[in-house]
């Protein structure tokens, strides 16, 4: 039976590697003004120091969402995430966030940090939902083309017990 406004099923989370590099790339493109292109995130997914989680749909195993961060001993820093434009705002980003953090403490990662554009309001609620707090600001940080540059906020997440 054909349904034209069924919703799509929840997509599957689980860990990427360097296979995923092209479908990174072309997310973080239209999510990005300046992107990685397909060699940084093969570089990036090689890494053994690296922890990356993808959000592969059911329905064709293609990549919709993608967070990857760098950790050393018992810390960490999400490096990106991105989520393509058709799973936005429909919890996709919130599930694989909260994915990503179970693989970070269970790597032994005890506090997190990010960036983010002070800008971007919807990505900073995700955050804060999940318990990150500001602890610097980084002036003009994003280039923004011929937009004056935006600041950085610096957050951290302690995952003893968040997770």
């Amino acid at each position: 039976m054909f349904r034209p406004f069924a919703k799509a099923p929840a997509p599957a989370y689980r860990p990427i590697g360097p296979e995923r590099c092209v479908e990174c790339a072309l997310i973080h493109a239209a999510s990005f003004a300046h992107p990685w292109n397909e060699a940084d995130f093969e570089r990036l997914l090689t890494g053994p120091e690296v922890v990356s989680d993808g959000a592969i749909e059911i329905r064709d195993e293609t990549l919709s969402g993608f967070v990857v961060s760098r950790a050393a001993f018992d810390e960490a820093e999400i490096l990106t995430i991105a989520v393509i434009a058709e799973r936005r705002r429909c919890g996709v980003g919130a599930t694989l966030l909260a994915t990503h953090l179970s693989s970070l403490a269970a790597r032994g990662v005890r506090r997190l940090f990010l960036e983010v554009d002070t800008e971007n309001i919807a990505a900073r609620a995700l955050y804060a939902g999940r318990g990150f707090y500001q602890v610097a600001e980084r002036k003009a940080y994003y280039r923004k083309g011929d937009l004056p540059p935006a600041s950085a906020l610096v957050m951290r997440l302690d995952l003893g017990g968040q997770v």
